[in-house]
């Protein structure tokens, strides 16, 4: 059965975009200047703005420290888009939804989110919420909350796009409902689960929103 929705809220990284590779790289680097396991770093990286990753790596730490760390990781990450290609199936979804109600809810800055969407050649929604627009990162509903009320639509109308845990977790905070993209998201439970976006078709509904069918 078709999932329904008046608007969409898409995550970036992960759920549009594949950014793994320099995702890694940037925070192997980090890890291994603050004497941490990469791998363990690289546990809990993926929809949390920076900051708040490393408040949760490194809890004693000053978070004006996190802080100016974040702004030197984003801009490390936006010039680093190597191997950042689109998740398959995303370009025939961004055509499918162009003339409906969507925005991207994603924990990256404007620079990054639009170095990202660029180097993956996907356009970028005329709506987004990134990171200078909220006050708390995923797990926090903040931005989904903020995406619904841009569009003008109750959230319990908006289907969320997601791949993370923290970004599952904001979804469902803010009463949305979720498909869960990729392998990440599998363990969250969504309410429809995708390997990536070839299986999806959006169909616009006459009364308005869309209809979301998923091919087994």
């Amino acid at each position: 059965m078709p999932l329904t929705a008046r608007a969409l809220l898409l995550d970036m990284d992960g759920t549009l975009v594949n950014s793994d590779a320099s995702v890694e790289r940037c925070w192997r680097r980090w890890a291994g200047a603050h004497g941490l396991d990469p791998a363990e770093v690289l546990k809990v990286v993926h929809g949390r703005q920076g900051y708040a990753t490393m408040a949760v790596l490194l809890p004693e730490r000053p978070m004006e420290l996190n802080f100016a760390d974040n702004r030197a990781m984003l801009a490390e990450e936006t010039a680093d888009t190597d191997g950042v290609v689109p998740i398959p199936g995303a370009p025939g979804f961004m055509a499918a939804i162009a003339d409906l109600p969507h925005a991207l809810v994603t924990s990256a800055d404007v620079e990054l989110a639009e170095a990202r969407m660029g180097a993956a050649r996907l356009p970028m929604p005329k709506i987004r919420i990134t990171a200078e627009d909220v006050t708390a990162s995923k797990p926090d509903p903040e931005g989904f909350l903020l995406g619904a009320a841009t569009l003008g639509v109750d959230p319990r109308d908006c289907v969320v796009f997601e791949d993370s845990e923290a970004g599952i977790l904001a979804a469902r905070a803010a009463g949305t409902r979720v498909v869960g993209v990729g392998p990440r998201a599998a363990a969250m439970s969504p309410d429809v689960h995708v390997p990536d976006l070839t299986r999806l078709r959006v169909e616009a509904l006459p009364t308005g929103g869309m209809a979301l069918h998923v091919s087994v």
